[in-house]
């Protein structure tokens, strides 16, 4: 199964929000890129997100749809939550890079909160896929 099936056998919940996640993490930080202050900011997290993206499908590829995969998230969006709140409190940011990098941090963090909470979970022992491959039961 692709995780794209496995993804699609979740509650309709996560694939709203792993809608809200592509636009908050992947699309809206291009838009920094036309202000000079928040240029390589808006340069820098797509190609983090995409990292994080691609490590992740790895990582399913490997393990299944396991708690885990919230792991390559923390590992590459902890650090670039911290410099974009970082970035946010600089008092020379213009108003309108500021409010996207808010909305930004938002999401970002919204979705740091749920794998840090699945990677404990996973690292306590809760390693049960959370979607099981189908079986050919010949039928």
């Amino acid at each position: 199964m692709s995780f794209e099936e496995a993804i699609a056998q979740q509650p309709a919940w996560i694939g709203v929000w792993l809608n809200v996640l592509l636009v908050g993490a992947f699309v809206l930080p291009l838009v920094l890129i036309i202000w000079r202050r928040s240029r390589l900011i808006g340069i820098v997290l797509p190609i983090v997100s995409v990292a994080g993206a691609v490590a992740t499908s790895a990582l399913y590829d490997a393990m299944g749809y396991v708690k885990l995969l919230g792991l390559p998230h923390i590992i590459v969006w902890t650090p670039a939550l911290i410099w974009l709140v970082t970035l946010i409190r600089r008092p020379d940011m213009p108003r309108w890079p500021r409010r996207i990098m808010v909305v930004i941090a938002i999401v970002i963090g919204v979705s740091l909160a749920f794998d840090y909470v699945d990677v404990i979970r996973y690292t306590l022992g809760e390693r049960m896929p959370q979607v099981l491959p189908a079986t050919d039961n010949g039928s």
